[in-house]
């Protein structure tokens, strides 16, 4: 829920409603009913469900609450859309969603546009201060779900046997430039603030609950390397039987680890036909190794970045470290490789100096759990179910990634996943405490 106590401009959230909605829909144009239909893996969803369900999210939080004459567009979407939101009442288990084949995608379709329509007419009454800010909310829940595409999407297209490429690769594959030398810059914080208060009279000053309430924390003095750690050298780590030593790892990422099979990154598999013996998938299809070997590694779990970081003879930052760097960086996503760069995978680091790609490429883990900071209460009603109730067993990742729209990041934004999870565009950069 944003905590910002502005109405925008109904003609600018109109326009910024509009361009978000198209967004999504230019983001499956290169897709096929069929590729929208698929759910790979239990974590993901098909992406003809994202496009029903953030439909949903307006109707039911906006439309059905604010509207009294609103009529919904099918008495079923209620339930069948629902993604976690108990309080609401039923929905069908996550692991079913690749079943919807019915609704057909252009009822989805008319769905969106029955809703966009409402949305729009709505905005023109002159809503009230709640509306807007649900309205806020909605569009960046719609962004999240543009990520989650992509990365479902890929992961969808990665099992099919065929490995079709989301966008084909245009030119030759040829080797990426060179990432500069890994270095290091010192931090000294001491107490910190931390989080954010966002300003009343700016409609970008939009933050997540869990980003709240800002407060005073304790930063021991640290070090961060300048940028994140490269294919190259997790291929290093690999190399040197990274994945066979016990020692490295954590209990359960040991355990988990072993049980999936785990012996790289997912996305990399052995190919005799490359210089590197390695290709990685990537949604412009495989590419060898080599030809991003300067790209930071990603698709890494939790387990694989912390078990990474002790063989470096390192660790990874804890949130607040990460975010005091990140607040003394000049802060500019247009700058960023995000989703609107058409990348679509992480790019090489080019500066020699200071810390560099803190925002989009990956999501960087760190070694904090999520849980609310001090003085956080969750939202009551069934928006309180957005972000507090996933406050256990789950890490902090930070910074975006190359899958990221460049307005929905920020120094404060905090992601989280559980530890073993992959099919994000999750790396590594390293910390370690201030030399003596």
């Amino acid at each position: 829920m944003p905590t910002i106590s502005t109405v925008a401009p109904a003609t600018t959230l109109l326009a910024r409603f509009h361009a978000v909605r198209q967004a999504t829909m230019h983001l499956i144009a290169p897709l096929s009913p069929e590729d929208l239909m698929v759910q790979s893996s239990p974590d993901a969803s098909p992406a003809k469900w994202h496009l029903a369900h953030t439909s949903w999210f307006f109707e039911t939080f906006i439309l059905g609450e604010f509207v009294p004459d609103y009529k919904p567009f099918h008495p079923d979407f209620h339930w069948l859309f629902n993604s976690y939101y108990n309080s609401l009442g039923e929905m069908p288990e996550k692991k079913l969603r690749a079943s919807f084949s019915r609704p057909p995608l252009h009822a989805i379709l008319a769905y969106r546009t029955h809703v966009d329509a409402a949305i729009s007419t709505f905005l023109e009454k002159a809503p009230e201060e709640e509306a807007v800010r649900r309205i806020v909310l909605g569009l960046e829940h719609e962004q999240q779900h543009q990520e989650l595409i992509a990365t479902d999407v890929k992961h969808a297209l990665f099992t099919n046997p065929l490995h079709p490429a989301y966008t084909e690769l245009i030119g030759r594959r040829e080797p990426e430039t060179m990432a500069p030398p890994q270095d290091w810059v010192n931090f000294a914080p001491g107490l910190t603030e931390i989080g954010i208060t966002p300003d009343p009279a700016a409609l970008e000053a939009f933050a997540f609950d869990n980003e709240t309430p800002r407060h005073t924390t304790y930063i021991a003095p640290f070090q961060l390397a300048t940028r994140p750690v490269t294919c190259a050298e997790y291929l290093a780590f690999i190399d040197d039987n990274g994945y066979r030593r016990p020692e490295l790892w954590l209990a359960e990422g040991w355990s988990t680890m072993r049980a999936d099979g785990w012996q790289s990154p997912l996305y990399w598999r052995r190919d005799e036909t490359t210089t590197s013996g390695w290709s990685i998938y990537t949604l412009k299809g495989f590419q060898p190794l080599e030809a991003l070997s300067e790209t930071p590694a990603c698709h890494l779990s939790f387990f694989e970045a912390d078990a990474y970081a002790r063989w470096a003879g390192c660790r990874l930052p804890t949130e607040f470290e990460w975010e005091y760097a990140a607040v003394q960086q000049p802060f500019n996503p247009a700058s960023g490789n995000f989703i609107e760069s058409a990348n679509l995978h992480p790019t090489p680091a080019t500066s020699r100096s200071g810390v560099q790609q803190l925002f989009g490429d990956i999501w960087e883990w760190t070694q904090s759990g999520y849980t609310g900071y001090p003085g956080y209460h969750p939202l009551p009603g069934a928006l309180g179910e957005y972000n507090g109730k996933f406050m256990s067993s789950q890490v902090i990742l930070r910074g975006g990634s190359c899958v990221t729209p460049a307005s929905h990041i920020r120094p404060t934004y905090r992601n989280f996943f559980g530890p073993s999870t992959r099919w994000q565009f999750s790396g590594v950069r390293l910390a370690k405490d201030a030399a003596q």
